[in-house]
């Protein structure tokens, strides 16, 4: 990913908890030179000094199968909030651009065993159910739902390199920089709101 250093974020604190927020992921691989993309809610983990990343995708969809036949060449791509801006929010003349949060993981693949696998299915269901009032949880589903898990494949991910860019107006003047923020906190798009947010938030950070 082409990152200008203006917009490269170097904290891996920062990133590893932009991961974590913004869970649902793009998987990258390749078959015989041809991309292939699937879309899934994924998981960041920790083992020694090594991150993974960790989730599954349906046995129909034959990505899995590239796991093991290009399993060096994994990109995965996390995306956070948008937003166009207007030139017109300027003080001077320029082009209108895009606001946005990005980052990129490479990293080498390969298949869980079921073990992994159910193991990897019991943190997820804890993660996004415990909170609710009647939790769907691993250890309360039936024998028979349970099976389901053949339908399949996990897959872990060691990460090898990370790109991340916050493209959030850094390189313009304070007047633009804040009337950039103005702007978008009028825009009716919830995504427009959140760049502001985050704007501030940057802001706030560097005084």
């Amino acid at each position: 990913m082409y990152v200008p250093k203006y917009f490269a974020v170097t904290d891996i604190h920062e990133v590893w908890d932009f991961i974590q927020k913004n869970a649902f992921g793009t998987v990258i691989t390749t078959n015989e030179g041809k991309p292939i993309a699937t879309h899934l809610p994924l998981e960041l983990h920790k083992k020694g000094d090594d991150y993974f990343i960790t989730g599954h995708i349906a046995i129909a969809n034959p990505q899995w199968k590239t796991f093991e036949t290009s399993r060096d060449n994994v990109l995965v791509i996390y995306q956070g909030p948008h937003a166009y801006i207007s030139s017109s929010w300027y003080s001077h003349e320029n082009v209108p651009t895009w606001n946005y949060q990005a980052v990129h993981v490479y990293g080498t693949a390969s298949i869980m065993s079921e073990e992994e696998l159910e193991e990897d299915l019991k943190l997820l269901l804890q993660k996004y159910e415990a909170h609710r009032e009647h939790p769907v949880l691993w250890e309360n589903l039936s024998s028979q739902t349970k099976k389901q898990i053949v339908g399949i494949v996990g897959f872990k991910i060691k990460i090898q390199e990370v790109q991340a860019a916050y493209k959030l107006s850094q390189n313009r003047n304070e007047t633009d920089y804040q009337n950039i923020i103005d702007e978008l906190q009028k825009e009716p798009h919830p995504y427009a709101k959140e760049i502001a947010r985050l704007m501030i938030q940057r802001r706030k950070k560097e005084t």
